[in-house]
């Protein structure tokens, strides 16, 4: 799988990215740097804790991370549930955590796999 193949996969921006970071290897370092973000941990356990403002927090730290790596359907998602958490809890929270969740697994299993596939061995 081609760094492309991933961003085709994860619904992001390919092109738009690579045009901003003016380099694919620049790219592939902050991709691969995404699976170690401990944000959608934070996630999980703010809104377990009921602590909304910390899960706002890691809301928007994964929406900010996500904008800046054109990851476009994370973002939009992540986006959402920020908006949703910026004054605590509301009706729609558990719904878009819940979408929100589905698109991070999606997003790092592709990343996991591209990764395992361009190792130097």
């Amino acid at each position: 799988m081609t760094l492309k193949e991933c961003y085709a996969v994860i619904g992001g921006n390919y092109d738009d990215v690579v045009s901003r970071f003016h380099s694919e290897k620049i790219v592939k370092k902050f991709v691969l740097k995404f699976l170690n973000d401990s944000s959608y941990e934070l996630l999980c356990s703010s809104m377990k804790d009921e602590n909304y403002e910390e899960a706002f927090r890691a809301a928007h730290t994964i929406k900010g991370i996500c904008q800046n790596l054109s990851i476009t359907r994370l973002y939009e998602i992540s986006g959402q549930l920020c908006e949703a958490l910026r004054n605590g809890f509301t009706p729609e929270v558990p719904i878009l955590v819940e979408r929100t969740k589905e698109e991070y697994k999606q997003t790092l299993t592709a990343i996991k796999e591209y990764q395992r596939q361009n190792e130097v061995v």
